[in-house]
């Protein structure tokens, strides 16, 4: 059993575009789940208040509880983002995912969606060279790992694992070669919770559990995911561009399936 699952499984027995004001307004609060989750997710390991490091981007209350835009965006450049987590505390499978950078991700720049089922915080903990770090938001959503599927079910299987890559232009004054890419991924992530709309009985949890992407033999992430990333996901991220000419990215999902496709670095947003 992996530790998505793991933790999925502890919190059920237990129970239960972005505004530069929200991170003002909204902050991580006091949450007897966390206490509770800690232990699981991060061990005995101290974690220090990483809000001079980097900045955890959040709606205070969500357009749409099954997809929530997180940013994240690395403040100090003096530090070394290795991998970090990031936690639903109220979700029934809080860790949402688990993330490995490459270095030419420094500094960190990264967005995705997931899915908030009741108010909760949002946290993200980073670990770097000087331990682990942490910062997040309170977002205020719900019914986001219930929300009904996709209206085409059919379709949704059809195209699944289809990928698409847009890159957006940079300012021809930067030093470095940065690029900034987004990467969609067609794929309904079926939370288990979820009921066929016709039928009315649960449709059985099916989703990405790992992405790597690399760019010529250079490694820039990997995820490892659960229930909590949303549909069809999205993951907008900054890189060093080493001078390969496309991306190659891999997942995998929960029922075996394997989609790997190589995405030309020359599709502009």
């Amino acid at each position: 059993m992996n530790i998505f699952h793991a933790i999925a499984l502890t919190a059920l027995i237990a129970g239960p575009v972005h505004s530069a004001t929200d991170a003002v307004h909204n902050p991580l609060t006091d949450s007897e789940s966390w206490t509770d989750l800690r232990g699981d997710i991060t061990g005995e390991a101290d974690i220090a208040d990483g809000r001079s490091m980097f900045n955890v981007d959040a709606p205070y209350r969500a357009d749409d509880a099954a997809t929530v835009p997180i940013h994240i965006t690395q403040t100090d450049p003096g530090i070394q983002i290795q991998g970090l987590k990031v936690v639903i505390d109220e979700n029934p499978a809080p860790l949402a995912a688990e993330f490995t950078f490459g270095a030419a991700m420094a500094p960190l720049d990264l967005e995705l969606r997931v899915r908030v089922n009741m108010y909760s915080n949002v946290r993200v903990i980073a670990e770097t060279d000087k331990g682990l770090l942490m910062d997040g938001r309170y977002v205020k959503a719900s019914g986001g790992c219930s929300a009904p599927a996709s209206k085409n079910p059919e379709l949704a299987l059809a195209s699944m694992g289809q990928m698409r890559l847009r890159q957006f232009e940079q300012p021809a004054l930067m030093s470095t070669p940065r690029r900034e890419a987004q990467i969609m991924i067609r794929h309904p992530n079926y939370s288990g919770l979820q009921r066929d709309q016709i039928t009315q009985l649960f449709i059985s949890a099916h989703f990405i559990d790992k992405i790597e992407v690399f760019q010529g033999d250079d490694m820039l992430w990997t995820m490892e995911g659960g229930i909590s990333v949303s549909e069809n996901p999205v993951f907008r991220f900054q890189y060093t561009d080493n001078g390969s000419t496309d991306l190659q990215v891999r997942a995998t999902d929960t029922e075996g399936n394997v989609f790997e496709h190589t995405l030309p670095k020359d599709v502009q947003g």
